[in-house]
């Protein structure tokens, strides 16, 4: 037989962008500069998070960036969602994880698992101007997620929800929950179902908010269900297969922690640079000093890599290839270099570092919560390990 020559596409790198991936980039990036960069202490020392930014975000499209155009969304990509998501993030991680929640999980949970009617009749609302949580976690329920306590026992047309779900993001701002509970305790986890709670529902009611460290602009609170009647409509996916639906969102939703810490690492960085280069000690800008060169670069290279891990797990879920270990690689590398960036930044600062009048300190506690939610560093190497070594 004569042989074939195969023609293929000229390699491009991960961190390759389309031209409309860099004008969305770009478009998000002089939002999240102009609009944003000025609210962040503010609402970081308020611990609200402004109602007219996150119209805001309706306006530009960052909360229905995947909902089809026929449905009002802006019908992207995944990519695109973790692009937006680091560039906010770089400015302020509250305003990433607003946007994050709205995209990775409870618009990628509706869009995957939702019926027809559901998408019709709720994917509208969250692109135009509804937010979303997603409510998984409980007092005894955290790395060990399926040992719900909430409960659901259909009555009638509606399934009637009673128990607590415990720091839930967005959930101040939220008006659509992707809540999970138990139809059936004696199933353990195929007794887990997912349904779309919407916060006016009777007997629903969102609790004390946290008074956190980190992304304090961001609400995270508790939820409160007392005989919370819940339309049998409202059942995602089927019952019983909720912790399917949670662990499959979750693997998308740790790439957009690893987009958010990359983008926390980025902004400090970018702010150490720039003061290194403006302060001087015996006589020449602390920048010339090999100490502080080597910190720089080394903060560089694992900016550089905790992209490349971000990009490329992204750019998996967009082409249909299996994603998980990736995902959770991602999230854990990220959140690691995410801490080690932000510290180091304090430290270029010195003193001015330590305190609020400076934007370092404030990089610094936002990193840590990337270590914590959706899942520990300990889960992701818990799931790491068992996959390459093939369990």
């Amino acid at each position: 037989m004569p042989e074939i020559a195969l023609q293929s596409a000229p390699a491009v790198p991960i961190t390759t962008l389309s031209d409309d991936e860099i004008l969305f980039r770009d478009n998000v990036r002089r939002f999240a500069e102009e609009r944003l960069r000025p609210r962040v202490r503010e609402m970081d020392e308020a611990g609200v998070f402004s109602q007219e930014l996150i119209q805001e975000f309706f306006q530009l499209g960052l909360m229905g960036i995947e909902v089809p155009e026929q449905l009002g969304g802006g019908g992207g990509k995944f990519f695109e969602a973790i692009l937006a998501v680091e560039e906010l993030s770089r400015v302020d991680a509250s305003a990433g994880v607003i946007v994050d929640v709205q995209n990775t999980l409870v618009n990628n949970a509706l869009l995957r698992w939702g019926n027809e009617a559901q998408k019709k009749r709720i994917l509208p609302r969250m692109a135009a101007d509804t937010c979303g949580a997603y409510a998984l976690s409980e007092a005894a329920s955290g790395s060990d997620a399926f040992a719900l306590q909430t409960k659901a026992e259909l009555k009638g047309a509606d399934y009637v929800l009673n128990g607590r779900k415990l720091w839930i993001t967005n959930s101040k701002e939220a008006g659509l929950f992707v809540l999970f509970a138990t139809v059936d305790a004696a199933a353990g986890y195929k007794g887990i179902t997912a349904f779309l709670v919407e916060k006016s529902f009777p007997g629903f009611t969102v609790g004390k908010k946290e008074d956190k460290l980190g992304i304090r602009a961001s609400s995270t609170c508790e939820l409160i269900l007392e005989d919370c009647r819940v339309p049998r409509a409202n059942v995602l996916g089927e019952v019983g297969k909720g912790y399917k639906i949670a662990i499959e969102t979750l693997n998308e939703g740790r790439i957009g922690i690893g987009a958010q810490m990359l983008g926390v690492a980025r902004g400090a960085w970018e702010y150490a640079c720039k003061y290194a280069q403006e302060r001087k000690q015996f006589g020449k800008p602390i920048a010339e000093f090999q100490g502080i060169q080597f910190q720089i670069a080394q903060m560089a290279t694992e900016i550089e890599a905790a992209r490349l891990t971000v990009y490329n797990a992204a750019r998996m879920k967009d082409a249909g290839i299996p994603f998980v270990k990736e995902a959770a690689m991602a999230k854990l590398f990220c959140s690691q270099v995410a801490e080690r960036v932000t510290s180091l930044a304090v430290e270029i600062y010195g003193g001015y570092g330590y305190t609020k009048d400076y934007p370092v300190e404030k990089y610094w506690r936002d990193a840590k919560i990337g270590k914590i939610y959706e899942g520990t560093s300990n889960m992701q190497l818990a799931t790491i390990a068992k996959l390459v070594l093939g369990k």
